[in-house]
């Protein structure tokens, strides 16, 4: 079946989708201009050679020849053989505690940030296993479903900050239960959760979330970001330590108890993280002795493809040429 070598290119098409609003927007800035310079007789004569119409045509095929560029990029193939050999691994959900409390400097830079060291060394070491991305606050929010592409990944880690969820907390729970539905498939096993947290908050359901991940099959990976011993939450708004109601320091800590819990009941293990490449090899450890399965979709042994990346860049190469003829000029009449 058709697939993409680098799927994760696809996400550029999105940034497509601003031009058309930035391109209508002209066209409203030119009809305005229009009318302001006076009687319309007038500029329907200085405008008589003008044609509009060729103007957003030229547009179109510019749009259209670089989403052509991009599917190139993305690299749509099929495949040339069977393929017989396929790449087995497991399906994981990161899941990445984005709360205020990871702006804690007892690890640094800061706890978020050596968390997201972490993950791009973590997905370098993930080999053929399909990976996902989740973050969570007060409330979870899936980032990236699972792909083969493990790359992606790496392209959201920039973008991930504190601000980026608008309920503070730490809803464990929910960004298990987040994972879970991420995670969906009829087999019980195969599966994993890597959470990254300081575990500083215990909500109610977080008993619940654990036998509902166990009861489908999902071993749990805990990694404890931060010190037991804690440190002030810096907030970079007001340049200041986070103070409670009473004008005291607030003190985050590392609340080890609870992930060490989570890890246990679901079959999975707990990572202080202090020494990023411990914990890579403990988490990858662990996940190389889980029992694997085939992995349908991405890169599949050493299958051949036919590509279909030549055809896309040379209609995108000729959309392009018919532009450069294309004038906004009308023929003129004798």
């Amino acid at each position: 079946m058709l697939s993409f070598a680098h799927p994760s290119y696809l996400w550029w098409l999105l940034g497509l989708i601003p031009l058309i609003f930035l391109f209508y927007a002209l066209l409203k800035w030119k009809k305005t201009v229009a009318k302001s310079l006076g009687d319309k007789k007038l500029v329907a004569r200085l405008l008589r050679y003008y044609d509009a119409r060729k103007f957003k045509l030229k547009f179109y095929l510019v749009f259209i020849a670089l989403g052509l560029g991009i599917v190139a990029a993305a690299g749509l193939r099929y495949p040339s053989d069977k393929g017989s050999e396929k790449s087995a691994g497991i399906d994981i959900i990161i899941a990445l505690d984005v709360s205020k409390s990871m702006l804690s400097q007892d690890i640094k830079p800061t706890r978020l940030d050596r968390a997201k060291q972490l993950i791009r060394s973590l997905t370098a070491n993930l080999g053929s296993n399909r990976v996902g991305l989740e973050v969570f606050a007060g409330q979870a929010i899936l980032q990236m479903p699972l792909t083969s592409d493990i790359g992606a990944v790496n392209m959201f880690l920039p973008n991930i900050n504190t601000d980026m969820v608008p309920i503070q907390g730490t809803a464990v729970a929910q960004a298990l239960l987040t994972a879970e539905a991420a995670l969906q498939s009829p087999d019980k096993k195969h599966k994993a959760v890597i959470l990254m947290t300081d575990g500083e908050t215990h909500d109610q359901g977080t008993d619940a979330a654990i036998n509902k991940l166990y009861q489908s099959g999902i071993t749990v990976f805990t990694v404890g970001i931060g010190t037991p011993k804690g440190a002030p939450i810096f907030d970079p708004a007001t340049g200041q330590d986070k103070k409670d109601k009473d004008g005291n320091i607030v003190i985050s800590k590392l609340n080890e108890k609870e992930l060490k819990e989570i890890a246990a009941k679901t079959g999975g293990s707990y990572v202080l993280l202090n020494n990023d490449q411990a914990a890579i090899g403990q988490i990858t450890g662990r996940i190389d002795k889980m029992e694997k399965k085939i992995i349908v979709e991405g890169k599949v042994g050493n299958r051949n493809f036919y590509q279909y990346f030549p055809l896309f860049i040379a209609a995108g190469l000729l959309l392009l040429i018919v532009d450069l003829f294309i004038t906004e000029r009308k023929p003129s009449r004798i």
